[in-house]
């Protein structure tokens, strides 16, 4: 039984949440997901503060109305890049692969992708996955992962029966 993708975006940005930047990434993420037919259920935008991006990110986990959340930003190394920081906690388990991945994927395009300190991991049956800010990261990134995304949310869901023929 297929586990449909119900989506929670959320963006880290200081100035996409004063009104001072518009969110592409965000947007970016909700078209590389309709494909898997994703509903997302919730976006929001919040500046660079561990505290907002955690009680953001929980708040979300206890509504119960999503299976994967996404972050797009504050991933670097700069001073307010604190999202790994903020979702850490949040997670219970890491999923380093999807992170190598995404990396890696980065890696193709730019050296700098080194640099992203994106995590992705699980909280109960909710897959969690940072991205970095720009549309050109999420694009990169998302797309590396997309081809084992709704099978993740599957297995956190309870789903383990493979069907005939597949090895995984």
């Amino acid at each position: 039984m297929a586990v449909g993708l119900r989506v929670a975006i959320l963006t880290v940005s200081d100035r996409g949440a004063r009104g001072q930047r518009e969110d592409t990434s965000g947007p970016a993420i909700a078209e590389l997901l309709a494909p898997l037919g994703a509903k997302i259920v919730e976006k929001t935008i919040v500046p660079d503060q561990a505290d907002r991006i955690r009680a953001q990110l929980r708040a979300w986990l206890d509504a119960g109305a999503v299976n994967l959340i996404v972050t797009t930003g504050g991933t670097g190394l700069g001073p307010r890049d604190v999202t790994p920081e903020a979702t850490r906690p949040v997670i219970e388990r890491e999923i380093p692969g999807l992170a190598e991945v995404m990396r890696a994927e980065g890696l193709r395009h730019t050296p700098k992708a080194a640099l992203s300190r994106g995590l992705a991991g699980a909280s109960g049956a909710t897959l969690i996955l940072n991205l970095p800010g720009s549309e050109r990261g999420v694009r990169e990134n998302l797309g590396a992962v997309l081809p084992v995304l709704a099978h993740a949310v599957e297995l956190l869901a309870g789903e383990t029966e493979h069907p005939p023929g597949d090895p995984s």
